[in-house]
């Protein structure tokens, strides 16, 4: 800025310098920025990045889901340029192993950085469980395209044990992957007696508890409720049990590899022979499908509808393009999406400086995404509820006849669907 006056030499200078000013129309600096959030701010200087934080499970059995996600979420940042008003963006992650201590400790490693802004892609639910707790309390806010707990959120219309301020996802509530489960297995199947398998952890005890309750509802019976633990590779105990009780299905939400000794050892227990096995989206995965081979045919799977239309079709154009294979779980389009609605929510409730610095408010964000209605995802209208919940509720069940078709033939197979408007029991 140039010089307004030059100093007057008589004894007055200073109010003839004061009139010069008003004349010459000099401005005042801007004031300097008081944050007046509820919880806090984050100020980013001119030209530093906004740090995102990933929670995934990139090792480990699981690795596949959390890899895919990232993916997803690295095509969404390129749709934005990797930047936001200016600053690029960066995505910090850190391996929870899928477990909950490593999810805590994973956690704890990215809230300690005061520059995070927000925690994005979040694998598997026993992480998410003490991440979404140490997250609320540090401030930030979460969003992921993966966790289906139904107590991170809600059930039935109440608030879950494991409900916190801040945390959303774009992916499903597994109250309604449950009654899409249920609903086949009563209303389609005919099957009246069933038996569930989970592995001992929130998630797979989660699913397998709401299966039970709305297959109570509906007129059936549950005769066996049994777990497996994480690392077991005999099966032929719980599968005994299951012969035992009489069971027409058994619906066994757990992980691979176990879920997959549970599919190959079925072959060898002959009082199997007419029993249905029935599984869940976390076993909609190449290495899976690998690993069953024939022994896999005729097992039907519970998971979120894939997205159809030319938007979807480009997103899986553009993964093959970039990584050299298709998408390797089933959750890359609500990850997607979760990345799109964080990064939309940032730039209409972030404030800038004349200087370029960037003030992320922290309740806003929330609240922000609190008030979603009808975001347009790939996966449908994201409508965010007063518990985190943003995910449209479609199901398919697919049903396993090719080992050879792959993940992309196996998700084709759709033999029943149910959607956000049907008639839900068990709500």
């Amino acid at each position: 800025m140039g010089i307004c006056a030059a100093r007057p030499r008589h004894r007055s200078w200073p109010f003839a310098l004061l009139l010069a000013l008003l004349i010459c129309g000099c401005e005042a600096p801007p004031p300097l920025f008081t944050c007046t959030d509820a919880i806090g701010c984050v100020d980013i200087a001119p030209g530093s990045p906004i740090k995102l934080g990933g929670l995934l499970a990139l090792s480990g059995f699981e690795a596949p889901q959390g890899i895919d996600g990232t993916r997803a979420a690295e095509l969404a940042l390129e749709d934005w340029d990797r930047q936001i008003l200016g600053h690029p963006i960066i995505l910090l992650s850190e391996d929870t192993g899928c477990s909950e201590g490593g999810g805590a400790t994973a956690a704890l490693k990215l809230v300690a950085d005061p520059d995070l802004v927000a925690i994005l892609a979040v694998s598997c639910s026993s992480a998410a469980v003490p991440a979404a707790k140490i997250m609320s309390e540090a401030g930030l806010t979460m969003i992921s395209g993966d966790n289906t707990l139904p107590s991170l959120t809600s059930v039935a219309g109440v608030r879950g044990a494991d409900s916190q301020a801040g945390y959303f996802r774009t992916i499903h509530n597994d109250v309604d992957q449950g009654r899409a489960a249920a609903s086949f297995a009563f209303q389609e199947l005919g099957v009246r007696k069933v038996a569930t398998i989970d592995a001992d952890d929130p998630y797979t005890q989660g699913l397998a508890q709401v299966f039970a309750r709305v297959f109570t509802e509906l007129g059936g019976e549950v005769v066996l409720a049994t777990a497996v633990n994480k690392g077991d590779e005999n099966m032929e105990p719980v599968l005994t049990a299951v012969a035992n009780s009489q069971a027409e299905l058994v619906f066994f939400p757990i992980f691979h590899p176990e879920a997959g000794y549970v599919v190959t050892q079925a072959q060898q227990v002959p009082a199997l022979d007419d029993v249905t096995l029935m599984g869940a989206e976390i076993q909609l995965r190449p290495d899976f499908i690998e690993a069953v081979g024939p022994a896999g045919i005729g097992l039907f799977l519970v998971g979120p509808a894939t997205p159809t239309g030319e938007a979807y079709d480009d997103l899986v154009a553009r993964y093959k393009a970039k990584y050299g294979e298709p998408p390797i779980g089933t959750y890359h389009a609500q990850s997607y999406d979760a990345t799109h609605l964080l990064l939309s929510a940032i730039a209409a409730t972030a404030s800038q400086d004349e200087d370029g610095t960037l003030h992320v408010h922290r309740q806003a964000l929330r609240d922000w995404l609190y008030a979603v209605e009808d975001f347009d995802g790939l996966t449908g209208r994201l409508s965010c509820d007063a518990f985190g919940d943003c995910g449209a509720a479609r199901f398919n069940v697919v049903l396993f006849e090719d080992p050879r078709a792959g993940l992309e033939g196996l998700t084709s197979n759709v033999v029943y669907s149910f959607g956000e408007n049907e008639d839900r029991p068990g709500s």
